[in-house]
């Protein structure tokens, strides 16, 4: 780990420091998570500062789908889903095995449907409840996503948000260097921001909250952690480098988890762009170079990373037909896919062997095995239950791999967003949310249910703007 003073610049006091900006709220990172922040405070009335080192806001929200599971909010009720909190709460804790926090679980599930009621109601953004599948993991259909299931509209509608607060102001090219503490007692009083052509300046706030992510970027930080990933791609945002998990550790914060990780095991290879997992979700299968299907695929696509990285090459191919295709068009990652090359067209599943240098028997007996599997003339020997019809020629097939997406461990957090010690004390006037504090997944990738990333992100950013607000107008 780096020398505190190069992550902490102590003071005695703050009168020690000439400011350059003052504000109530100082929000690194300009996500979902640090955009729902710096609403959530500025809606309390505070004046909030947003500092962003790249020149652009959204970081992994804009490379997502723009994907937020939430139980109970009034899109999900107008569809006609029965949900609750408890149940999406008891959903998330069995997919990671019951290795997350129960308590901040609940809260996260409890908070959803507000969030989006909120977002929806008071900040205009617009959401849609898929009910065309269920994604792996839950047991109702509760994601709320965009239009365009991308997040980089979800992103463009925060910002508009953003825009209609007079006391909220966003700097890009402006990355964080150092946070200013106070000897004395560890308070965070501010940072040290480097604005692109100015230089370094000081800015104080009364809350800091850290909305920076995780450290997938980090190639040292992935080895110590999550070492089974530390060659594989990374399709995450470049931003993603973990400082704001070095500051808090750097003040004594507990870390949690820092073991989990969401991965995908659905990449189109080499063209690094997300096949969405719809595919696989609406009936499609995947095989290695030997023509064999290796797995269930439906057990969650981010431990299913780790079952294609675990095959020759590193890839499998992905195979569907047109009902699935033609399902799939709404899907901006989707229609990526297409517009690359990455998905291609056969008339038999022997041409489509051929097309990927497969054994053309080999696959012909294990597709001859799965359509007897969705005609519900034999079981699965995987142990597969959703496929719920034979896939028709002509056939699609996509080359992918396993890659890493972001990182679920971080700065252990309490029900206000506040970052904690290893004693659950507060570090005074620190919050977090996003990929920089612990997420929902427990301790490994197979701990991921669909979307969480999100969830966590925006309902942590809302509880830590409301708290800092509420904590300075109190």
């Amino acid at each position: 780990m780096a020398d505190d003073r190069e992550l902490i610049r102590w003071v005695d006091k703050a009168e020690d420091v000439v400011w350059d900006i003052e504000t109530d709220v100082l929000v690194i990172g300009c996500g979902g998570c640090g955009l729902v922040a710096a609403l959530a405070a500025a809606e309390q009335g505070a004046s909030v500062l947003i500092v962003e080192k790249e020149a652009k806001a959204g970081g992994n929200t804009s490379l997502s789908q723009g994907m937020v599971p939430a139980a109970g909010s009034a899109l999900q009720k107008q569809a006609g889903i029965e949900d609750s909190p408890d149940i999406m709460a008891e959903d998330i804790l069995r997919k990671n095995h019951h290795q997350g926090d129960p308590g901040m679980t609940l809260l996260a599930a409890r908070e959803s449907g507000r969030l989006i009621d909120w977002l929806t109601d008071r900040m205009g953004i617009k959401f849609q409840v898929v009910t065309n599948f269920i994604y792996p993991g839950h047991s109702r259909h509760r994601i709320h996503a965009p239009s365009t299931t991308k997040g980089v509209q979800l992103v463009n509608q925060l910002l508009k948000a953003a825009s209609e607060f007079d006391n909220l102001d966003i700097a890009y090219g402006a990355p964080a260097k150092r946070l200013v503490v106070r000897k004395q007692d560890n308070a965070v009083l501010g940072g040290e921001i480097e604005i692109k052509g100015v230089g370094i300046n000081m800015a104080r706030a009364r809350k800091t909250i850290l909305a920076l992510n995780g450290f997938g970027a980090n190639r040292e930080m992935v080895a110590q952690y999550i070492p089974e990933m530390k060659d594989a791609y990374y399709f995450g945002h470049e931003g993603n480098t973990g400082e704001g998990i070095l500051w808090g550790q750097a003040l004594g914060a507990a870390l949690e988890n820092m073991t989990a990780y969401q991965a995908h095991g659905s990449v189109a290879h080499p063209h690094g762009t997300l096949l969405t997992w719809a595919a696989i979700s609406l009936g499609g299968y995947q095989v290695n170079a030997d023509g064999l299907r290796f797995v269930n695929e439906d057990h969650g696509y981010s431990e299913h990373a780790l079952d294609v990285l675990d095959q020759k090459g590193g890839t499998a191919v992905e195979i569907f037909d047109r009902r699935i295709k033609d399902q799939l068009v709404g899907f901006e990652d989707f229609h990526q896919c297409q517009e690359i090359g990455a998905i291609r067209e056969f008339s038999t599943i022997e041409d489509l062997a051929r097309g990927f240098d497969i054994d053309p028997v080999a696959l012909a007996k294990t597709h001859q095995v799965f359509q007897k599997v969705a005609a519900k003339e034999i079981l699965d020997p995987l142990g597969r239950t959703n496929i719920e019809q034979p896939l028709v020629p002509p056939y699609y097939g996509v080359r992918v791999t396993g890659a890493l997406f972001h990182t679920q461990g971080g700065l252990k957090i309490d029900s206000l967003a506040r970052v904690v010690n290893d004693n659950g004390e507060p570090i005074p006037n620190l919050y977090a949310g996003g990929g920089t504090a612990v997420g929902l997944s427990g301790k490994t990738v197979y701990g991921y249910l669909s979307a969480n990333g999100l969830l966590a992100a925006l309902v942590l950013g809302k509880i830590a703007g409301e708290s800092a607000g509420r904590a300075i107008s109190g």
